[in-house]
């Protein structure tokens, strides 16, 4: 069973739910990327999320954007990034690694190669941002050959019967964009989520993820008993801005990381 399935069984039946941290790969370095994914799991995330620097990403907003071009400065690569997850993935066990990564990535390196790279990097599965539904089917094969999720994203503004077709599409977990538009830390999420979620998760059976926008400890209490899992990108990317010995990095990232576990922890508790 892919370890995504696991994970959501296991939490399933304890009544509780995943935190998923994002960073980007190679930024500051590979090296930084491999001890901050090892931090954060033993601060508490049950699944982490990858993002593959690309220089041009559509639904990204500053922060994680001005991230992947720091990582690209860098010389980040291809082979080293999945490098880097193989070794993270022998120091984290079985926790689940997913990768944020550009359809057109994966179409430059070639679909079979970079399917197989994935797969022995020890990659769960991905969340391809820019590929739409309508010609998803054919990567989603190739990739359910291999025991890899494929993970789509459903916004507010996607059409009912439209999300139905993603959602059936989709494997491993449903990522639910909390807002229309970009990646980014925000200080109050939409009114209407709570509905908006409560009205998928009636119509499917995979877990759903709420994404964009959740940046603090009383945010991810606050969308608990909404979600299957909470996703954090920016507010904790941002940390990566200024330069700071690697040290101090890796430990400030898993306090935060901490810090939003927190409000899960007793959740399923009698």
């Amino acid at each position: 069973m892919n370890r995504i399935d696991s994970l959501f069984g296991r939490l399933r039946s304890q009544g509780k739910r995943a935190l998923m941290p994002f960073i980007t790969a190679g930024d500051p370095d590979l090296e930084t990327t491999l001890e901050v994914i090892a931090a954060m799991v033993g601060a508490g995330a049950d699944m982490v999320e990858v993002g593959f620097p690309y220089s041009d990403p559509i639904a990204d907003g500053p922060v994680i954007s001005e991230s992947y071009t720091r990582a690209l400065r860098k010389g980040v690569r291809l082979a080293g990034v999945f490098a880097t997850l193989a070794a993270a993935r022998a120091r984290i066990g079985e926790t689940p690694l997913v990768g944020m990564v550009s359809y057109a990535i994966i179409h430059k390196m070639g679909v079979e190669s970079f399917l197989e790279a994935a797969t022995a990097s020890g990659l769960d599965g991905l969340i391809v941002p820019d590929l739409p539904v309508e010609e998803a089917e054919a990567l989603g094969a190739s990739m359910q050959q291999r025991g890899l999720a494929l993970i789509q994203l459903i916004t507010p503004t996607t059409p009912a019967d439209r999300a139905l077709r993603i959602a059936r599409s989709t494997t491993g977990f449903i990522y639910y964009v909390s807002v229309a538009g970009i990646t980014g830390e925000r200080k109050a999420l939409p009114a209407e989520l709570a509905s908006s979620v409560a009205r998928l998760r009636e119509q499917v059976d995979l877990p759903v993820c709420i994404g964009f926008g959740v940046s603090t400890p009383e945010q991810i209490r606050e969308l608990a008993d909404l979600a299957d899992g909470l996703i954090v990108g920016s507010a904790i990317v941002r940390r990566f801005a200024e330069p700071k010995p690697r040290e101090e990095l890796v430990a400030e990232v898993a306090r935060f990381v901490a810090e939003l576990a927190a409000p899960l922890a007793t959740i399923g508790r009698s």
